[in-house]
C-alpha cells in the first residue's frame, strides 16, 4: 500500500511511502478454513549432554494429524533440557553450541542446590537461558523453517534421558 507523506519533516507531499503489510509474498485466496487442533507427546531418548534433532519426528506427526495451515507449538516438560531451532548442517554447531553452555554454567559443588549431583543446577541454569517451548508456523502441510534450520532437544545433565516434548498443532486440516 503507498501513502502520500504530510508536508514536513523532510518529506514532501508527493514522495510515496511504502507501508509495511503483514501476510506472505503471495496473495492468499483460500479464505477461512474451520480451526483444527491436535495434541500429542513425543518421547525423545538422550545419550548425554547434547543435540537431537527430531525435526522429522514432527513432520511425520503433521502428516499423520493431517495439518494444513497454522501452527505447531512444542513445550518440552522438563527442567534442564531445552529446545532449540538451529543449523542442521553442520554438526560442530551443536557441539560448539554445548561447548559454550558448558563455560555458561560450569559443573562442580559451587551451587547450593546440589542434591541430584553436581550437573543439576548447571543443568537448570542452561535451560533458563534457551526456550523451553517452540512456535513453528505451518504452510501447506509442512513447517516453514529455513533450509538449514532443525528442531532439537538439547539435553543438559550428564547421563542419558527420555524427555517428553508435548505438540500442539491448531490450524486447518486437509
Amino acid at each position: 500500500m503507498l501513502r502520500r507523506g504530510r508536508a514536513g519533516a523532510g518529506m514532501s507531499t508527493d514522495s510515496p511511502r511504502a507501508e509495511p503489510s503483514i501476510g506472505g509474498c503471495e496473495p492468499d485466496d483460500r479464505g477461512a478454513a474451520p480451526l483444527f487442533q491436535a495434541f500429542s507427546e513425543l518421547c525423545i531418548a538422550t545419550r548425554g549432554p547434547g543435540s537431537t534433532e527430531f525435526t522429522e519426528e514432527i513432520a511425520r506427526w503433521l502428516g499423520e494429524v493431517g495439518a494444513l495451515d497454522g501452527i505447531v507449538h512444542l513445550f518440552v516438560r522438563h527442567t534442564s533440557a531445552s529446545l532449540l531451532i538451529q543449523e542442521n548442517a553442520d554438526p560442530d554447531v551443536q557441539r560448539d553450541l554445548v561447548d559454550a553452555l558448558r563455560r555458561l554454567a560450569p559443573e562442580g559443588a559451587h551451587y547450593r542446590h546440589d542434591s541430584e549431583g553436581p550437573d543439576d543446577m548447571p543443568a537448570h541454569i542452561k535451560a533458563m537461558v534457551m526456550p523451553v517451548a517452540l512456535t513453528i508456523p505451518v504452510l501447506g502441510g509442512r513447517m516453514r523453517l529455513g533450509t538449514w534450520q532443525g528442531i532439537h532437544l538439547v539435553e543438559h545433565r550428564l547421563r542419558p534421558h527420555t524427555r517428553e516434548v508435548a505438540l500442539h498443532f491448531i490450524g486447518s486440516r486437509t
